[in-house]
């Protein structure tokens, strides 16, 4: 299933109060890769919300990454938090919704660069 469209204008869903375009939209469109492992968290957050199942599996290191991904509707994510950014290591809360009750996700990912490209290794809740 294609990616959701997303208007470029429209401040980016990953809460960094930029236009799409200029943010996460370059590089779910593969013009511009992430420079930083925040960059990346936030482009997968927003590949989550898009319900972009091959950006987050192109983006996710080899040797973690599941054979396939299944992403949808469910659940509605609502919004994001960058709470700490240091290193490899990003800690964030993304909000969502399921099945009419409001939840949050903290976790720290830990990210890895290889030929300059930057992957998402793995994750664990905090």
């Amino acid at each position: 299933m294609p990616p959701l469209p997303f208007p470029p204008f429209k401040l980016c869903p990953c809460n960094s109060k930029q236009p799409y375009a200029q943010c996460c939209g370059p590089r779910l469109s593969g013009e511009q890769p992430a420079q930083t492992p925040e960059a990346l968290m936030r482009s997968r957050y927003v590949a989550y919300v898009l319900q972009d199942a091959a950006y987050l599996l192109a983006t996710w290191h080899p040797t973690t990454r599941p054979a396939e991904l299944e992403v949808g509707p469910q659940p509605q994510w609502l919004g994001l938090n960058v709470r700490r950014a240091a290193g490899d290591t990003v800690s964030f809360t993304a909000h969502y919704q399921e099945r009419g009750v409001r939840r949050e996700l903290r976790e720290r990912s830990t990210f890895v660069q290889e030929s300059g490209k930057w992957f998402y290794l793995d994750g664990v809740e905090d």
